[in-house]
């Protein structure tokens, strides 16, 4: 029996029976909210597995609700999937900036729904077991993904720059020196500047607010805890 636990957070009464009744059946333990406020309040309580949001809602509006659920140190690992009759590009757009894995459209059959939730379950088991997913603080490394999320917000990073990254942080007890980084990053068979490891970890601080990659002159780099 699936023990992981789903907040559905819909103002519609109806909406949150029917969910509940189909993820209860699959074995989930199910909570529910009325609106984004309360939602919240829930999360931070259970610290959901999942967590299905509707986008229309009085007091606090799904695109919201989103943005501060994701600040919630506790709830990085959370999936936040937005669930809404709303079906423009632009809706589903701002859903995935505010943070959300994933949007679906409320037309979707209960069947087809539980079997999306079944199949993004079972990938974050899948990463939470693997190496592939770090995490330093506040600054959590998704190698299957290529996602890096600080304090809540999602950086999309250009591969090398996430390649660097994602080498630093492997081993914050050790000083990779530039040759190895220039082969583990660039490839042995890729002939690049002497400048290039530099200008990407200058990105990397300025993007991500990064101040603990520190420099070894004359020898490499350190990611600092």
């Amino acid at each position: 029996m699936n023990q992981k636990k789903i907040l559905l957070i819909d103002d519609e009464m109806d909406i949150l029976e029917l969910l509940s009744y189909n993820l209860e059946k699959e074995g989930y333990m199910v909570y529910t909210a009325n609106n984004g406020n309360e939602g919240i309040e829930k999360a931070k309580s259970i610290v959901p597995d999942l967590i299905l949001l509707d986008v229309m809602m009085p007091e606090k509006d799904g695109i919201e609700t989103c943005q501060e659920l994701r600040k919630i140190k506790e709830l990085q690992k959370t999936l936040i999937v937005f669930l809404s009759a709303r079906s423009e590009e632009f809706s589903q757009l701002a859903g995935f900036q505010a943070g959300a894995n994933d949007y679906i459209v409320k037309i979707i059959k209960p069947k087809v729904l539980i079997s999306k939730v079944n199949a993004l379950l079972q990938l974050t088991s899948n990463i939470s077991d693997s190496s592939k997913l770090i995490e330093i603080g506040d600054l959590i490394i998704d190698k299957d993904n290529f996602r890096v999320t600080k304090n809540g917000q999602q950086f999309l990073l250009p591969k090398k720059e996430f390649d660097l990254l994602y080498l630093l942080a492997s081993n914050t007890e050790k000083v990779f020196k530039r040759e190895e980084i220039l082969e583990k990053v660039w490839g042995s068979d890729v002939i690049v500047g002497e400048r290039t490891i530099d200008v990407h970890i200058r990105r990397l601080r300025e993007k991500l607010g990064i101040e603990s990659i520190q420099t070894l002159k004359g020898i490499g780099y350190k990611l600092v805890v």
